[in-house]
């Protein structure tokens, strides 16, 4: 038997919706709607729900299931399942009212026109019309708009990844040569975190942020529309110094690389990343202690410039391949390529082979898991939780191995909180250019952590820790600690007996 609440609402006797907690035998594979047929029978109930093809084609049965959105059909039933209505109007139980979303499309007045005397350039040939192709599979269940953390609490300065994607599809249109990226400037383009939760709920693996608002974020910058002002200065720092932050003083890769002339070359490489390079130089110092304590040996190669993400999550992409070909030249020889940021990580695995290069990357969790000799860690008493950084649990489905990770050190206690993979609000430019949306979400995560009781909030991403810090800060939980898994492991390992 298996214990599933459902959201139960019906205007003429409730004030609001509510839970209800039924319970029903779990069949092999049992989907959402079985079991909602099911607690209808056994229970004589009539919850009320919208279902049509149950085959992940109509898109009308979509809910939300654990907080995200979901199909019905096609999402298997568990212990525990909270099943609730998508983000609209409720008219009753999980049926709601899409009046909205439907409204707003049909005032957009999105067709195909061709006028021959627009100069603005869609810059797209037929391999990028075919990439297109699964943005425009879209079956409009409405589950990214239920699941868009922006959407959430900005509503109206960002229409959300399914209004991102019906106008994208007519953008990349080689028949269209209306203006279309005012209507996507005027909808939010700018306002997306880059975070791919959209993409994971989708019944059609539609990448809303990849393959439909980044492209057009480049289309835009190509047309003198965007960036951000604030992400300007980034492509500029970028040019003048290889690096997407200011650069001052001495770098952790310069500093680490004095008197080692002459030395006999290593199999593994690290990849440093901007900040850690020239603002957290105290996880690359973690980084060498911890591998010290392990006895493995790497290099960490001058030469590397930063690898191109903050550039291509903003559309500004006519350096990508410059920076791309300068790491490709310093991490040719290498066996292993590391990274301790997740968006390096990802953009090393994902977007450089794009531009024509292909390491082996791998994130320092990945490498570490089965390295770590146990018998070194000692014991620290510390409760933490973890926070899945978007660029790392989606980009690069790493999720185990940070939290195994976690679990070898003797006394720690780690305590999850209620959704760890929910963006913080760092990326995709946001930090810079929208403050006060990164501010927001950061916000809700650090309500989520207060909620373990934690001390210490454990990630693999230098933005993610800086926005965790100031979401706690602002719900004044100063006194919790934003750490890199590195920072603890080192803890661990600099213990006294």
């Amino acid at each position: 038997m298996i214990k599933v609440y459902v959201s139960r609402f019906n205007k003429e006797k409730d004030e609001k919706p509510h839970l209800e907690c039924y319970e029903i035998e779990k069949k092999p594979k049992m989907k959402v709607l079985d079991a909602l047929k099911e607690i209808n029978d056994k229970y004589n109930e009539d919850i009320s729900y919208r279902s049509s093809c149950r085959a992940g084609q109509c898109g009308s049965c979509g809910i939300k299931y654990k907080g995200n959105g979901a199909l019905a059909c096609k999402k298997e039933i568990q212990d525990g399942a909270v099943i609730e209505p998508l983000d609209f109007p409720v008219i009753k139980d999980l049926i709601v009212d899409k009046t909205e979303i439907e409204e707003k499309v049909k005032n957009l007045d999105l067709h195909t026109r061709k006028d021959h005397n627009c100069q603005i350039e869609t810059n797209f040939n037929n391999e990028d019309v075919k990439d297109t192709k699964k943005v425009r599979s879209c079956i409009e269940c409405y589950s990214c708009l239920s699941t868009c953390p922006v959407v959430k609490h900005f509503r109206e300065e960002f229409s959300g990844p399914y209004i991102m994607r019906y106008i994208s599809k007519f953008s990349m249109d080689p028949r269209e040569q209306d203006k279309r990226l005012n209507d996507l400037l005027e909808e939010g383009l700018y306002n997306c975190t880059s975070c791919g939760k959209c993409g994971s709920v989708c019944p059609k693996n539609i990448n809303s942020f990849g393959d439909a608002i980044e492209k057009m974020r480049e289309v835009v910058c190509k047309n003198n529309l965007g960036p951000l002002e604030n992400h300007v200065p980034i492509k500029k720092s970028v040019e003048d110094t290889g690096r997407s932050i200011k650069v001052e003083g001495e770098g952790f890769i310069e500093e680490v690389n004095k008197d080692k002339e002459n030395i006999k070359p290593k199999k593994v490489a690290l990849f440093t990343g901007c900040m850690v390079d020239y603002k957290l130089q105290n996880i690359g110092h973690a980084l060498i202690d911890v591998l010290k304590e392990n006895n493995i040996e790497i290099d960490i190669p001058k030469g590397q410039v930063c690898c191109g993400s903050p550039l291509l999550r903003t559309g500004q992409t006519d350096l990508v391949q410059s920076l791309v070909d300068k790491n490709k030249e310093v991490f040719k020889d290498y066996d292993t390529v590391i990274t301790i940021c997740a968006g390096c990580g990802a953009t090393l695995k994902n977007d450089h082979p794009k531009f024509g290069s292909k390491l082996n990357v791998e994130d320092i969790s990945e490498f570490l898991v089965d390295k770590l000799d146990t018998n070194k860690l000692k014991y620290l008493k510390k409760d933490v939780t973890w926070h899945d950084p978007c660029h790392l649990s989606r980009s690069q489905d790493i999720k185990d191995e940070p939290r195994d990770i976690i679990e070898k050190i003797p006394g720690i206690n780690l305590v999850e909180m209620k959704y760890p993979c929910q963006c913080c609000g760092a990326g995709g430019g946001i930090k810079s250019g929208k403050p006060e949306i990164a501010l927001e979400l950061s916000k809700d995560k650090a309500k989520m952590i207060k909620d373990t009781g934690a001390e210490s909030v454990i990630t693999i991403c230098p933005f993610c820790q800086y926005n965790l810090k100031d979401g706690l800060d602002s719900i004044g939980l100063n006194d919790v600690k934003t750490m890199n898994i590195l920072e603890l492991l080192k803890e661990s390992y600099s213990q006294e007996e």
